[in-house]
This record gives structure tokens, C-alpha cells and sequence, in this order.
């Protein structure tokens, strides 16, 4: 067992958790800049994936002024055992969404953008059209603004694919999230080899003019030969930045913790993945695919940076 993930009882007798080890167990930040994101946001009527996925990092992000929007309503067409967003029948999209988005970003001044969305089966193109808008509106009220999106997998729609890229993104990013024998239980309503199509139309279509971008998460329960193989996939498909994060538990109602990696263990992974040829790697406990986004690329060029 791994030092420092202990298990214990649950209250209710139900089953056993896992207490989180001591290099997850971050103190209290400063309040910062938090309190005017959040009533800025609040006040625009904006969802975050920062809010509605639970992220542990939201706190340090709302201190130092910015937050990761979610795009499409704050509901979710599918219904991953990982992930905190509701799953409800969504309404329709916003047409004031875009401008509302890009002046908050105006609002905090941001140098780089990151929009990710909920996954929209109910619309034929996915709601590409309504995010390729959202990233029209941050350009004209920030042009020099990097913009970051992290789509869905349009449900294998490459023209959908098509429509975000036209945008001009500095990176387009579509999230494995875990290895291909857990698909059915961690993504029931995805499909590995369709999310790996998806990215590699993109890097195909970008032509290295957008840089592609995934990642999955650790500790659902995969073998280390597993993580090699989505690696190596992710990397043969056209993918040069790979994120690498501790998966964990939103609620008692979802996928359990299998264990808590080291963070040596998350060095050894990102070492293996520049290896195999990934040009920007971020391996970490608290790594998320928008966390310290702008440190993944070259901002002044666009591209990725070369060194972990």
C-alpha cells in the first residue's frame, strides 16, 4: 500500500475510504483576488469547472485572479462515475454566453484563456459552433489573450473537431481520461479509440499551427504498463502536451480511490513520457489538464514549450 494512504472506516459503516496522504493535504490559502472573482462570476452568471467539477486547486486559482470556464451550461448530457458535473437534461444554449465569458476574462485581465464545456449530445454539432463563438468573443475583447479549449469528444463528430479549430486556439485539448480497460465503468458513454480519433483529426487538421493537448488521470485502478500504453497512444496520434493527475473522489457516490501515487511515481511518469516524445509533460498530484495552463506553452509563439 502506498505510504500515507491509509484506510478507514467509513461512518457509516458502509465501505472504507482512504485518508489522504500527506502530499495531498494542502493548508488554507490567502483570500487573494477569490472574493472578487467569485462575485464577478457570480454576477455575469458564468459556470466554472472550477465550481461544478469540485476542483482542488480552486481556491489557489480564484486568489490569484482567473478560473476555468465551462461552456454550454452546467449540466452534462453523460454521466462519467469520476466526474462532480450534475447530468441532467440540459437547457438550451445561451446566446449572451459568449460576451458574458469574455468580459469576465476582460474583467481579469488574462493573458491566457482556458474554456472547457460539458458534453452536449443533444446538439448535432456538439455545441462547437456556440464554443468556436465563445472564442471569437475573448479574442475581440482581449486580442492578445492566448485561448485554451478543452472540448468534448463531439460524440466522434469530426466536423465538429473542424468547427473548434477554426476558432485559431492556441491549443486544442480533449481529455483520455483514464486507460482503455476502464472505459466502461470510469466513461461508460465514451469510447477510448473514438477519443483518440477525435485528436488525432485535430493534429491533423492543425497542422502544428494549434497544439494538441490531453491527459488522464491516476489512481482509478490501472496498471503501470496501462499507462504506458495510453501514453504511447496518446503520443502516436498527434497529442505534445500530456497532463497527469491524482484522481480524486467528488463524493461517496462515485468511482473510489484505488491508491495515491508518490510523487516520485509522478515524476517517473513524466520522465517516461518525455521520452517517448511528448514536448511538454505536467505530472503531478494536483496537475489538471487547466491548471497552470499558461505555463504549458510559449505564449509569445504559441507552440510548446520543450522542456518539462
Amino acid at each position: 500500500m502506498i505510504q500515507g494512504a491509509d484506510d478507514i472506516s467509513d461512518p457509516s459503516g458502509s465501505a472504507p475510504f482512504r485518508r489522504l496522504p500527506k502530499w495531498l493535504q494542502r493548508p488554507i490559502g490567502e483570500p487573494g483576488r477569490a472574493t472578487a472573482v467569485e462575485n464577478t462570476l457570480a454576477g455575469l452568471h458564468l459556470n466554472t469547472v472550477c465550481h461544478s467539477a469540485k476542483c482542488p486547486n480552486r481556491s489557489e486559482c480564484f486568489a490569484s485572479g482567473t478560473a476555468t470556464f465551462l461552456v454550454g451550461g452546467d449540466t452534462c448530457s453523460r454521466s462519467c462515475s469520476f466526474c462532480a458535473v450534475d447530468t441532467a437534461a440540459a437547457l438550451p444554449l445561451d446566446a449572451s454566453e459568449p460576451d458574458r465569458i469574455a468580459k469576465a476574462c476582460r474583467k481579469f485581465g488574462l493573458a491566457y484563456v482556458v474554456l472547457t464545456m460539458v458534453s452536449r449530445d443533444d446538439l448535432s454539432d456538439g455545441a462547437a459552433a456556440h464554443m468556436a463563438a465563445v472564442v471569437s468573443a475573448v479574442r475581440q475583447a482581449l486580442p492578445e489573450a492566448g485561448v485554451e479549449v478543452l472540448t468534448s469528444d463531439f460524440a466522434g463528430n469530426r466536423a465538429s473537431v473542424d468547427l473548434a479549430l477554426q476558432a485559431r486556439p492556441a491549443v486544442f485539448a480533449h481529455n483520455l481520461e483514464t486507460v482503455e480497460r476502464l472505459y466502461p465503468t470510469i466513461r461508460p458513454q465514451a469510447d477510448y479509440e473514438r477519443s483518440l480519433g477525435i485528436l488525432e483529426h485535430a493534429a491533423t487538421v492543425a497542422g502544428g499551427s494549434t497544439a494538441i493537448k490531453s491527459g488522464f488521470m491516476v489512481g482509478l485502478g490501472e496498471a503501470d504498463d496501462e499507462i504506458e500504453d495510453a501514453m504511447r497512444d496518446l503520443h502516436q496520434r498527434g497529442v505534445t502536451i500530456l497532463t497527469v493527475g491524482q484522481y480524486l473522489q467528488p463524493s461517496p457516490n462515485h468511482a473510489p480511490v484505488h491508491r495515491y501515487l508518490e510523487p516520485r511515481e509522478f515524476e517517473l511518469i513524466s520522465e517516461r513520457a518525455l521520452a517517448l516524445g511528448f514536448e511538454k509533460v505536467a505530472s503531478a498530484p494536483f496537475v489538471r489538464s487547466s491548471y497552470r495552463a499558461d505555463r504549458m506553452i510559449d505564449r509569445d509563439a504559441s507552440t510548446p514549450r520543450s522542456t518539462p
